[in-house]
């Protein structure tokens, strides 16, 4: 189970726009075109976004292994929160979970903020339980930044940020949903079909093991 602050408390389940491109910028602290860059393309369109491993290096190799592997590929936005969030990367068209690998460091002490249109990952209420779910926030969420070092104030990790695609995002934000709006269910689901790289450092290659050869008689 996913836990996220929301103004009236906290709401449970797995959890859960750009200020501007230069606003992203100046949180990263690096130049653009060394980072790695991913389409997220979905039914609803394709998001671009930037990666920022200079602030979250774990973070953004484990959302990029997920990726590499084709482990998003078919999954869906199983939460849209209007005027908040929009959440993904661990559930199946079906809504069945997926397996995932184990879970990482939480990196949100690096500085950077849940600000509109940045990536974060989401975790359950233990700071240090992120696999593959990840969201983006659709406003400015204060609330869910680095305060301090215990389980209340731990916060959420930002590890980039949408570059464009933001009216898909919206799109997706304002979905229609079933059940109760807290859990913000899209009626029919809005799909990840492929989240690829396109940009920046390439996809690291694994050199072939040597064969072992006779010495000359």
């Amino acid at each position: 189970m996913f836990f996220w602050k929301t103004t009236s408390g906290i709401a449970a389940l797995s959890f859960a726009m750009v200020l501007t491109v230069s606003a992203g910028c100046k949180q990263s602290g690096g130049g653009k075109s060394s980072f790695p860059v991913v389409d997220i393309v979905t039914s609803a369109g394709t998001i671009r976004a930037e990666l920022w491993p200079d602030k979250a290096p774990k973070t953004v190799a484990n959302f990029l292994e997920y990726a590499d592997e084709g482990f998003y590929d078919e999954t869906v936005f199983h939460r849209c929160i209007r005027g908040f969030m929009i959440q993904g990367g661990g559930f199946t068209g079906q809504l069945q979970k997926k397996p995932t690998r184990g879970k990482i460091i939480n990196e949100a002490d690096s500085g950077l903020r849940n600000v509109s249109g940045t990536l974060s990952m989401a975790r359950e209420s233990a700071p240090h339980s992120a696999t593959s779910q990840f969201f983006i926030n659709t406003v400015d969420n204060p609330k869910l930044d680095h305060v301090d070092t215990t389980d209340a104030g731990w916060g959420y990790c930002v590890f980039g940020q949408v570059i464009s695609g933001m009216d898909v995002v919206h799109a997706i934000e304002l979905a229609p949903t079933v059940g109760r709006e807290a859990k913000g269910m899209p009626a029919n689901p809005v799909i990840i079909k492929t989240i690829r790289r396109v940009g920046g450092p390439k996809k690291p290659t694994v050199a072939p093991a040597k064969t072992k050869t006779d010495s000359p008689a």
